[in-house]
């Protein structure tokens, strides 16, 4: 087999598309063969072969104990096959590092399966390679050793941890001596001027060991505390640091690669990291050594000379975690105050952090590590999108310098505000007047105070005020148009925004608005323009923003921003800038109608430009949402580039919509709120839906309003084109829907039957069974059964027909002969109980309504049976509208007849023409314009004239005396 099997893996490898799929399906279907496996051994084992062959041989390997390793799997490898892998997989010497790795990455994939039920001799036997002597062999055990351990490391059922535990309680001392082994060979070396091939050898091997200790440490231990081996490594981790740095610094000087040895470097510092993350408790001891190491590297020269960024980072992140892990700081609050362990880690960053010290690092950090380099200043001339865009969001600050040491200033900061407030403080009165333009240190020492400034504001909020330093020296410093000083110019811009929500007075809002406005000039540096436009979004996005106030910088700022958006290219840059014009057009409303003509002429043109860019789709979307809601039914100058983002955004064969959808939804139904009349493009958009509500469960709500929306736009189009095709829909999701999304789907039935109800109830008729099932089983939630009922009641005032026959096919449904009467003498059971538990008005009498109808029709007899409970709920509900005018006239609260037609109120300017809609739909509801007392008494007299007074004087003395006389307060017989 093996000759054919390194045939059609040679074919694997094919650039020629027809023999590699050939040869894909053969190897699919030997995946399953037995010797498949050991076949895949030979030809891996076999170093005469191509490296790509072997590679892929290792690659199906992998896939097969993946699939086919465990007992239980399906055609699982068999047993004699999996110990021939196990017996022989360890022996390959594999000389070319990518296939090491994928090997070692293998044995791990087995390891962690069968270690050590199947395969206690798995560890014993690297451990026993890894003692002897020998380049390759040595090296390949120790990094197939790492992939185990890390798998091992990974399980997390009780017993394989415990197993874990064993293994590192074994294994530890002699990793940990072999390490040290390698790591002062490694240091004698370097500093030996040895060849850099042995150095580099010695120190792979060592940083190999130190990956296989962190996982033992981290993973292997209940509390490394208790193991003298572990806090050994830990205590000891510090000196070979500085060793290393040393030894780093070293070969440098000599023009030698440093990448292996800043590994190891910063590996020894994501031990401490892992150890103070996992075990808070067993650190503690460290905590001195570890801040007395960090800030020697950080904030000292003799440290700082021997640093390097990532090293420094990782520092950083050491202090911060220290400060902020709430294991080691006590509250008055809990019973961690009592925690001897809390405390002792509470009274050792105090003592550490002495004021000098504090000093010390706020001062270092603020005008070294805060200063712009030389670097980011060639990157402001060259790109100034890229330096401008902003990266301390997120985890950043745990491998970016700049967010890195922002977020330990404001850490440090907030944990000794009451000292490092007057440093601060001072640092500002010493920096704050303005400075010679031509003094380039000088304004970058000043840049990097104010940034200290604005990312401290919260802290500063009772040491600072603003308003005094806004008014004599920021906006001034706006005004000095030298080129070196743009950094202070986009500092203040950005210090400014920092502080508005903070503590800024009402009265000086204008004045922030209008240097922002001058700020974003096209005459002035982008840097500037882009920080001036973030701090007037911040400057707005304000509990106290004032539309009023803000009325005379609308149009400039509108216009600039516009213009701002235009001229930069970056994707992430005009997602910014939009941004910053749709929070304005969100705030404004309205007011931004004759200064958006512009934007909506450009944005089809940025669409276009955007096709590969789904994030800057995105922020356009939101923007058009926001445009939509301000311009209102004057939206129509939008509708063909709404048509078509909607039209990509909600079509699920479109690659995009995976991004767009949700946001392409929500202006979907802003369209539909604010157009005037139905257009073809809009009606052409429900093609979509379907496939939406198939799809798109979570976003079932809006597609719901949406339709909605359609049938009130337009109920003749809807019912023709797509009526019958949502009801279908709707009525195969009602089973798998939650109680919120069976009334949602239930509104879109009541609108059907509003909006036009003779054709409504025949365009539901397929699924009022179900509908009607529910109610006569009536186990549902109360606002459930509510809206079924109202569908119910609506068919019946709509069309008796309908309802008769709906009856009818239930009595079928049921079989064993049930009758219609019995039928709806359950129905009728369910509704006046479920009457009870309506708490709106409006569907109180809706129910109503529909019940007095039922006193003249064709079922007496069930009518009959039901007729003192049927008019108890008809004088509750009488009850509950009827209210009494100041004339003392009692009348129906709910009736709208009295009031102006619905041709009055075309003029009207409701926040919506969708709501327009809605109202002029309630003067054609039965439950606005019919009277429930007038009914009442019509439906009765016409009972007693189709009875005869004898039975209606019976039906009557079925009523309670309290049902009688209150019935008699809005009816006279």
């Amino acid at each position: 087999m093996d000759a054919r099997v390194i045939e059609v893996l040679q074919q694997a490898v094919s650039q020629d598309p027809n023999i590699l799929k050939s040869a894909e399906q053969t190897l699919k279907q030997w995946e399953t063969q037995q010797g498949f496996y050991i076949a895949l051994y030979n030809v891996l084992s076999n170093h005469s072969l191509g490296i790509e062959v072997r590679w892929m041989a290792i690659v199906y390997l992998k896939i097969g104990v993946e699939k086919y390793w465990r007992v239980n799997a399906p055609n699982a490898i068999r047993p004699d096959e999996k110990e021939f892998l196990r017996q022989h997989l360890l022996t390959i010497a594999e000389p070319m590092n990518p296939l090491a790795v994928q090997l070692a990455v293998l044995i791990a994939k087995i390891g962690r399966l069968d270690y050590p039920r199947e395969w206690g001799t798995l560890i014993p036997t690297l451990l026993e390679v890894i003692r002897r002597e020998g380049s390759v062999t040595q090296r390949q055990a120790l990094l197939t050793l790492l992939h185990v351990v890390k798998g091992l490391a990974s399980k997390r059922l009780t017993e394989a941890q415990k197993v874990f535990r064993e293994l590192a309680g074994s294994t530890f001392n002699f990793i940990l001596t072999m390490w040290n082994t390698f790591t002062e060979s490694f240091l004698i070396l370097a500093s030996n001027g040895a060849d850099i091939r042995e150095i580099e050898e010695a120190l792979e091997k060592a940083l190999l060991l130190l990956k296989i200790l962190r996982k033992l440490t981290v993973h292997g231990f209940t509390k490394p505390s208790e193991s003298q081996d572990a806090m050994l490594f830990l205590n000891i981790i510090f000196e070979r640091a500085k060793a290393t740095l040393e030894c780093r610094k070293t070969l440098e000087s000599r023009g030698i690669q440093t990448d292996t040895c800043e590994k190891f470097i910063i590996h020894l510092t994501k031990v401490l990291m892992g150890v103070l993350e996992t075990y808070p408790n067993c650190y503690v001891e460290l905590i001195p050594t570890t801040l007395e190491f960090s800030v020697f590297y950080c904030f000292t020269e003799a440290g700082q000379a021997l640093a390097f960024e990532k090293f420094v980072i990782q520092c950083l992140n050491l202090v911060k975690i220290i400060l902020t892990t709430t294991y080691y700081r006590p509250t008055k609050i809990t019973e961690e105050t009592k925690n001897p362990i809390t405390l002792r880690a509470n009274q050792l960053k105090e003592e550490f952090f002495t004021p000098d010290t504090l000093k010390e690092i706020c001062s270092r950090l603020v005008t070294h590590y805060f200063l712009l380099t030389p670097t980011d200043l060639e990157l402001w001339d060259a790109e100034p999108e890229n330096f401008a865009i902003d990266d301390g969001g997120g985890e950043s600050w745990k491998y970016s310098l700049r967010p890195c040491t922002e977020c330990a200033f404001m850490t440090i900061f907030h944990n000794f505000r009451d000292v490092l407030s007057s440093v601060l403080v001072d640092l500002m009165r010493q920096h704050h007047q303005p400075v010679d333009p031509n003094n380039l240190h000088a304004i970058l020492v000043k840049d990097a105070v104010y940034r200290a400034v604005g990312l401290a504001a919260f802290d500063l909020y009772d040491e600072v005020n603003f308003d005094q330093w806004f008014s004599t020296t920021l906006k001034e410093e706006l005004k000095i148009r030298n080129n070196n000083y743009r950094i202070i110019r986009r500092r203040v811009c950005w210090l400014i925004g920092q502080w508005t929500s903070i503590k800024l007075s009402a009265e000086l809002r204008p004045d922030v608005y209008m240097l922002m406005v001058e700020a974003l000039s096209p005459t002035e540096d982008m840097g500037v323009r882009l920080a001036a436009s973030d701090a007037l979004k911040k400057a707005i996005d304000d509990f106290q923003f004032n539309p009023e106030e803000f009325a005379i910088f609308l149009e400039p700022a509108f216009s600039l921003l516009f213009t701002l958006l235009k001229e930069v290219n970056e994707c992430d840059t005009k997602m910014r800038v939009l941004f910053v014009l749709s929070f304005i057009i969100e705030r404004v409303g309205s007011k931004i109608k004759p200064y958006v003509a512009a934007l909506s002429t450009y944005l089809p043109v940025l669409w276009q430009q955007s096709e590969i860019f789904n994030m800057l789709r995105c922020a356009i979307v939101s923007t058009l949402i926001h445009l939509e809601k301000a311009l209102g039914s004057d939206s129509v100058i939008l509708e063909p580039l709404v048509v078509n983002v909607v039209a990509l955004s909600c079509d699920v064969n479109q690659e995009g919509h995976v991004y767009l959808l949700e946001d392409g939804l929500e202006l979907w139904l802003s369209l539909l709120e604010n157009a005037p009349a139905p257009t073809p493009g809009i009606l052409g958009l429900f093609r979509n839906m379907p496939a939406l509500f198939d799809q798109s469960a979570d976003n079932l709500r809006l597609c719901l309003y949406i339709t909605q929306a359609y049938v009130l736009l337009s109920p003749q189009d809807f019912f023709t084109q797509w009526g019958s095709v949502v009801v279908e829909i709707l009525k195969d999701l009602l089973s798998d829907l939650r109680s919120d999304g069976l009334v949602m789907a239930m509104k879109v039935f009541e609108t059907c039957l509003r909006a036009s109800p003779q054709q409504g109830a025949e365009l539901i008729k397929p699924v009022l069974l179900k509908i009607f099932e529910t109610v006569y089983d009536g186990d549902v939630y109360p606002m459930v059964m509510t809206m079924y009922l109202s569908i119910v009641a609506r068919v019946l005032l709509v069309s008796r027909d309908i309802f008769v026959q709906v009856i009818s096919d239930l009595a079928r449904s049921k079989g064993n002969d049930m009758r219609e009467e019995a039928v709806l003498s359950k129905i009728l059971h369910v509704w006046l109980s479920g009457m009870a538990l309506v708490s709106q008005h409006e569907r109180s009498k809706l129910l109503a309504l529909a019940l007095c109808s039922l006193l003249g029709g064709n079922y007496s007899p069930t009518v009959f049976e039901h007729f003192s409970h049927i008019m108890a709920m008809v004088v509750e509900a009488l009850h509950d509208i009827t209210k009494v005018d100041d004339m003392g006239y009692a009348f129906d609260s709910l009736l709208i007849g009295d009031q102006p037609s619905p041709s009055q109120y075309e003029e009207v300017d409701y926040d919506t023409e969708h709501t327009q809609r809605q109202k002029k739909l309630a003067f054609t509801d039965p439950v606005h314009n019919v009277s429930l007392k007038d009914t009442v008494q019509h439906q009765l007299i016409a009972l007693r004239r189709m009875v005869g007074d004898n039975q209606f004087d019976q039906l009557m003395l079925t009523l309670t005396p309290e049902t009688d006389e209150q019935l008699k307060d809005y009816i006279s017989l």
